[in-house]
């Protein structure tokens, strides 16, 4: 393909904090591997992200630290481009928001939009959230806390610009009704209709007096431009818009994709599109919100202390299997949920087991038995005929799912081909065809295994490029057999390449050491400490029965996930009378809990059993053994025990239970 078709790809621009955790990295490793794709593709990209740099948080932050906002936000910024860098982040362009060409662009387009009679001058009122930097209504309110992070608001009143929001209403409605592509997943799209726009859109305040740390509005100087206009106007501002020099926004305009996670969906699909219809600039062909990244089933969040550190997590076992375990582990849409657990399982079963047995076998065996040359190919097989046909077909397969933005079932593609390969090996035998003389034979399977090894890795490139390079280098492919063109065609090696043996990409983990590795380094969820965690189940059930207990609603009762789970292991906890500690197997998840029944249930009858467990219970340390959940036990006022279980015992592991 010539490079005639355009693709430009945005994250949202980060709040420069200086302490990221791995859920932060998500949407910046996603349009990473996307962009990727698409140059190998033969698009013309531009990847674009940045930091937002601007408001009351980053004035409050600064003041605290005893620096100018400035010092502040260049330090915390320098931190996250190192991140970047660590995790491999292709971006074409990194942009701040107090770079000298947003600054005037942002005046530029304030300016326009005032002298249209989209902006203007009033007092606002209403309630404001300092870390979301957002206004909300009364009714908007959750609890009378900030219905997106459920802290504290603060009920504010100044002189402000409003942008006429109000508007636009109907054009967004129109917008989303005739190109109903343009938000996705469909369930963002319900949410903006029925919670904004259906109940009227209200107009936005989108200036300041109250801080100093902002872009002055040029023609009242005294106000500062509300962060969100600011921001959002950066995926513009980057390509040149307003400046002397639009090549760039006339070449990339309209982005293909805004990516962010559910949480800013709002802003991206409401207010952006209104901001744009109102200065005649087309819309972006696509706003995709994704989940969140969840920590034992909370959104994982710096100020609930529950953040894993993505460049220890890099140290120890790779950039690129924490870039896989992000692209690999959130479904499209949905919440992906982070633990340790998941994590290293991950890496064993897919990358270890998998795809990096598969190559030290394959090299392995090239070396011990021809050499460590690559033998030329002798032909066709009929018996080698399906391998063939699905290398052949992983690009288009994996084309597929990352045009829908499907990339945990792309990169399960690629996984199974490796595994394909594998129960190859396992049918072939080469050893066997070794022993007996069969040369021939021996040489079809070596070069077959190598050519698909060589498609597998280029059509791995965009994902885990770390990875795929040194797959690449392993078996000398060439420059003009690392494309995508070269993969469409079984049969790119010629025979006669060097083949080196190469240690393990990625060495099978100790599951059980690393989870001690996690505790005692506190990469893991913060500790908790549980009140009298001998009588951890009593508590429940005594709660239950006092009269006297606070009512719930059925939206904290939704909050409340539970599963069934098979108990595969159980043993007493030692000094402990009354705690067992069962293994048990919810869905593909593995989990401990520890659970106060060994005066009732022996560890050995528990083994089989299939039970209920509260799966997204915040985790706590009991006699040293982190528990992950808590089983659901029904006790009269005798203290008998009953463990509640599924009345269909093959009911699967991990279903909800309502």
């Amino acid at each position: 393909m010539k490079k005639t078709e355009k693709f430009y790809i945005t994250t949202p621009i980060y709040f420069p904090s200086g302490s990221w955790h791995i859920g932060t990295c998500y949407t910046t490793v996603m349009c990473d591997c996307l962009a990727r794709f698409k140059r190998m593709q033969g698009y013309d990209v531009f990847y674009l992200t940045g930091t937002d740099e601007h408001g009351q948080k980053i004035e409050t932050n600064a003041k605290n630290a005893g620096v100018s906002p400035k010092e502040y936000v260049d330090e915390k910024v320098a931190k996250l481009r190192e991140l970047w860098k660590l995790l491999d982040i292709s971006y074409d362009k990194f942009i701040r928001t107090t770079d000298e060409e947003h600054v005037k662009a942002v005046q530029n387009i304030f300016t326009k939009l005032y002298e249209r009679g989209d902006i203007y001058l009033s007092e606002y009122e209403g309630h404001y959230c300092v870390p979301c930097e957002s206004f909300w209504t009364e009714a908007q309110l959750k609890d009378g806390k900030c219905p997106d992070c459920g802290r504290d608001v603060k009920l504010m009143k100044e002189e402000s610009y409003f942008f006429r929001l109000s508007k636009y209403g109907d054009r967004i409605l129109k917008l989303y009704e005739e190109r109903p592509e343009f938000l996705e997943p469909k369930s963002r799209q319900n949410e903006m209709i029925n919670n904004f726009l259906k109940p009227g859109l209200n107009d936005l305040c989108v200036s300041r007096t109250s801080l100093k740390w902002g872009i002055p509005v040029p023609f009242n100087p005294k106000h500062v431009i509300y962060v969100w206009m600011d921001a959002l106007t950066n995926y513009i501002t980057a390509l040149g818009y307003g400046s002397d020099d639009q090549s760039l926004f006339d070449r990339f305009w309209p982005a293909d994709i805004h990516m962010m996670g559910k949480e800013i969906v709002r802003f991206h699909s409401v207010i952006w599109p209104a901001f744009l219809m109102a200065l005649d600039i087309p819309i972006p062909k696509k706003v995709y919100g994704h989940g969140w990244m969840t920590f034992f089933g909370d959104k994982i969040s710096k100020s609930k202390g529950n953040t894993v550190d993505p460049v220890t997590l890099s140290a120890r076992y790779g950039v690129d299997a924490v870039r896989y375990y992000l692209l690999r582990e959130i479904p499209f849409g949905q919440d992906g949920n982070y633990t340790n657990q998941i994590f290293l399982s991950r890496i064993n079963t897919d990358l270890a087991n998998d795809l990096g047995n598969l190559v030290s076998r394959t090299t392995a065996m090239i070396g011990q038995y021809n050499g460590g040359v690559l033998p030329k190919s002798s032909g066709i097989d009929p018996r080698d005929e399906e391998l063939i046909d699905k290398a052949e077909r992983l690009l288009e397969r994996v084309t597929e799912f990352t045009d829908k933005l499907l990339v945990p079932d792309a990169l399960n593609e690629i996984i199974k081909l490796a595994q394909s390969c594998n129960k190859y090996i396992d049918i072939n035998a080469p050893w066997i065809l070794n022993k007996n003389n069969d040369k021939q034979r021996l040489n079809a399977v070596l070069y077959n295994l190598a050519e698909t090894i060589r498609i597998a890795a280029v059509t791995l490139a965009p994902f885990l490029p770390d990875t795929a390079k040194k797959i690449l280098e392993a078996f000398s492919v060439e420059a003009g057999l690392n494309s995508f063109e070269s993969v469409k065609k079984f049969g790119g090696l010629k025979g006669g390449e060097t083949v080196a043996k190469i240690p393990p990409l990625f060495p099978r983990i100790d599951i059980a050491k690393e989870l001690q590795y996690f505790e005692d380094e506190a990469i893991k969820k913060e500790e908790v400490d549980a009140v009298n965690p001998e009588n951890i189940n009593n508590q429940s059930s005594q709660a239950s029965a006092n009269t006297d207990v606070d009512m719930i609603s059925i939206e904290d009762f939704a909050k409340i996930r539970l599963r069934t789970a098979r108990v595969t292991a159980c043993e007493k906890v030692e000094k402990s009378d009354k705690l067992l500690k069962l293994t048990v197997q919810c869905g593909g998840e593995t989990r401990t809990i520890v659970s106060g029944i060994a005066h009732k249930y022996a560890a050995t009858e528990m083994v089989g059993k299939n039970v209920i467990i509260v799966a997204n219970l915040k985790p706590a340390k009991l006699k040293g053994i982190l528990s992950e959940g808590m089983i659901l036990c029904a006790e009269d006022e005798a203290h008998n025990l009953s463990i509640a279980m599924p009345e269909d015992k093959e009911f699967p592991s991990g279903s909800t239970v309502r």
